[in-house]
């Protein structure tokens, strides 16, 4: 945890001595690719506008460029490879492999995408190929191929022979194919050197409790299989059962990660992948829609409230505490909403313990809502002198909040059995329906016991 703070104010200083207009940037920068790894040194260079960011680029040595450029946001890196010409490009391009290549190939026009499968070898190209065939939401687009096989029917002293010569990194498991290249089971690397009957066959040393995981399936799923077997990567496979690479625990945080950057930004209304220097006419146009659909919601409210102009007009109290009633079913559906957020990208939230969920959450908020509606209620009455405006926002609270815990509950399961992101457009949502049983409630009561 310490080197991870100390890394971390060692990159902001970084940022603020590139910000800093009394210092050569060029000298900065250099120090900076001496003392940061890969991974920061992108998030130094989307740290930066993006014509320092271009200039910048130009100092990285073409040997981590690739590595560079794949650890860095996809609209972050998009000005740099337009500004590369062809033969820096082409130059990069030489020095992709077949994981790299998958993180890039969106971003890159179909001629320069032909042109870097042209530099990969037979076995690079068959693994673009096969993990291309999966989308991002798909384990199988992952796997990482550095993996270590042998036939079943090899011996124990064939596969002690295959780890001495094999990369350091994948020892720690070799992969069984039988004779059609199935994959058949998964044996440890520690069991293999401990076997001491060289001539055993590997396939009797295969570890049963080590599942594998279908290329086809969620991302999220895939992690949560990783985290619970007793392993640092698993197996992945493809749908006639032949193996494509494995899953690894760098790659499960780093998935993660994303996801939950995303859904982070997609409450703002904005992607994961959205640059920090965005170019002002497209950061205002993407965030343009969300405030267009802002402002709709709000014009909801309003109308809502217009149908109460006359009792808003005679009992000025209830326009003083209207933002009360709001802003307390607000944040009690924004809490329901975070945990039911939380259980669905989980898997353990669906339609069919909804129920259970639900009266989970009225019960907290039957609780919470009569503690503070009483609360509420009294400083209204001693703030008015009135009992009826004290009783109108002590019932108006405890409906709201009631009303959000069943909003917060089934808002996101609607939304996501329709196909829509809940994490983009839950909360607009939730807002919308507590302000609007919230302002309905309140200057209902309101018109009916004080006008």
């Amino acid at each position: 945890m310490m080197d991870e703070l100390i890394k971390t104010e060692e990159l902001q200083q970084f940022v603020t001595e590139l910000h800093d207009k009394g210092l050569p940037n060029e000298a900065v920068f250099d120090r900076a690719i001496t003392s940061l790894d890969v991974e920061e040194l992108s998030l130094l260079l989307e740290a930066v506008p993006i014509e320092e960011r271009i200039k910048r680029w130009h100092q990285v040595p073409p040997e981590i460029q690739a590595s560079v450029l794949v650890e860095m946001r996809s609209q972050a890196r998009i000005p740099i490879l337009k500004a590369m010409d062809s033969e820096a490009t082409d130059q990069l391009l030489q020095m992709l492999d077949a994981e790299s290549l998958i993180e890039l190939a969106d971003q890159l026009s179909e001629e320069w995408l032909e042109k870097a499968l042209g530099y990969l070898d037979g076995k690079q190209k068959r693994w673009f190929e096969s993990s291309n065939k999966y989308d991002s939401s798909q384990i199988g687009r992952f796997v990482d191929h550095n993996i270590l096989t042998l036939a079943a029917n090899a011996k124990v002293k064939d596969a002690v022979r295959a780890i001495k010569r094999g990369k350091q990194n994948t020892l720690d498991h070799i992969y069984i194919l039988d004779r059609n290249n199935v994959f058949t089971g998964t044996v440890r690397v520690k069991d293999v050197l401990c076997e001491t009957n060289e001539l055993r066959m590997v396939r009797g040393l295969i570890d049963t409790a080590i599942p594998s995981l279908p290329a086809s399936s969620q991302f999220l799923e895939s992690i949560d299989e990783l985290e619970h077997a007793d392993v640092k990567n698993l197996p992945v496979v493809d749908d006639e059962g032949r193996l494509i690479g494995r899953v690894t625990h760098p790659t499960a945080l780093w998935l993660l990660r994303q996801h939950y950057e995303g859904l982070l930004m997609a409450k703002a209304g904005m992607a994961e992948s959205e640059d920090l220097f965005i170019p002002v006419m497209k950061g205002a146009r993407n965030r343009a829609i969300w405030l267009g659909i802002n402002l709709l919601t709000a014009f909801l409210a309003s109308w809502t409230i217009g149908f109460f102009e006359n009792v808003l007009s005679q009992v000025v109290a209830l326009a003083v505490l209207m933002p009360v009633v709001a802003s307390m079913g607000g944040i009690a559906g924004s809490q329901t909403l975070a945990l039911i957020m939380r259980g669905l990208a989980l898997g353990q939230v669906t339609l069919g313990n909804a129920l259970a969920l639900c009266r989970q959450e009225l019960g907290i908020a039957l609780i919470n809502g009569i503690g503070w509606a009483v609360v509420i209620g009294i400083v209204a009455f001693y703030w008015f002198n009135s009992f009826e405006i004290g009783f109108v926002i002590a019932f108006a609270v405890f409906a709201n909040i009631q009303a959000a815990a069943v909003s917060g509950v089934y808002l996101p399961l609607l939304l996501s059995k329709f196909g829509i992101d809940p994490a983009l457009s839950g909360a607009v949502l939730l807002t919308t329906v507590t302000d609007v049983f919230g302002f309905v409630t309140f200057l209902g009561l309101g018109t009916i016991l004080l006008i």
